[in-house]
């Protein structure tokens, strides 16, 4: 295998390659808008963040209630320029690039989504330059190393991290194709794209294009829409987190600055013998892993 070549150079800047490209790029984006339409993801998240705001706003103008997530012993606030810009920073740097929604206690489940992404965005950005900007070492070099990284991420996800394998202790050989056809698909591109430049041919060659259509097609039953989306309802969290307004969810303290209790974080339990529980009761259900398969 040359990493300094790849098969697409024979069809560098060619119209057949560009028209594919635009195709398989109209695909992405028709799919993922009829997604959005479906689940209704983007209107939920613009609704509720529109509640959000409304909520902070009216606690400010009233003078504010004790918020029960982040300044326990301040009031609903405003939040800065500086403050959204660092939040957008930090979604880039943390959700974003190095995929931080992960259990940082499994970092090799983190790793093996990383090598996936990455070698998916690799591979199809330097698709897309061969296309219409033509060919050389760089390119080829990415090209290549996208494919090898989406080859392992993704095979090393279904033998080893397959939703069900891990919780339910199905075999890896039991197939749904609509809940795995995104799955199948990035081990199909990959592999294809592999063979293709290996051994070359119109064989490997369709089978690639083939494969690249039952991935980007296929975007509507996957969860490839979710990849645009996270990002924005991660900035949410962090924006509601810093107001005040995140206030569904419990805190990790009952306690204020000075150490008093506050009274709204004790009642929120309805059981009376949880209100002075410990606020770590262990790890429960976390304490090992399903591994009795």
């Amino acid at each position: 295998m040359d990493f300094a070549t790849t098969p697409l150079a024979a069809m560098a800047g060619s119209a057949g390659l560009q028209t594919y490209v635009v195709i398989m790029l109209a695909l992405v984006a028709v799919m993922t808008i009829m997604d959005v339409i479906h689940k209704k993801s983007a209107k939920y998240f613009f609704e509720d963040s529109k509640k959000a705001e409304a909520k902070v706003k009216a606690g400010i103008a009233t003078g504010g209630k004790n918020c029960s997530v982040g300044f326990e012993d301040g009031r609903y606030r405003e939040v800065s320029g500086g403050e959204k810009m660092g939040a957008a920073v930090g979604v880039v740097l943390n959700e974003v690039a190095v995929s931080g929604e992960f259990d940082s206690t499994k970092p090799l489940r983190r790793f093996v989504h990383i090598l996936t992404m990455y070698g998916t965005i690799l591979l199809s950005a330097a698709t897309i330059i061969i296309a219409f900007a033509g060919t050389g070492e760089t390119v080829s070099l990415a090209w290549n190393l996208g494919a090898l990284m989406l080859f392992v991420g993704s095979w090393w996800f279904w033998f080893v991290y397959k939703v069900d394998v891990m919780s339910e202790g199905n075999s890896w050989t039991d197939i749904d194709l609509r809940r795995d056809m995104f799955s199948l698909s990035l081990m199909a591109v990959s592999t294809t794209a592999l063979g293709w430049s290996i051994w070359g041919g119109t064989v490997w060659e369709i089978l690639a294009m083939l494969a690249g259509i039952s991935l980007f097609g296929g975007v509507y039953w996957s969860k490839f829409a979710h990849m645009f989306f996270k990002p924005f309802a991660a900035y949410d969290k962090r924006i509601k987190k810093l107001s005040g307004a995140l206030d569904n969810l419990p805190h990790e303290t009952r306690f204020d600055k000075s150490g008093a209790v506050v009274a709204q974080q004790r009642d929120r339990h309805s059981m009376e013998l949880l209100k002075d529980a410990p606020m770590n009761m262990g790890l429960g259900i976390k304490r090992e892993g399903p591994n009795h398969y």
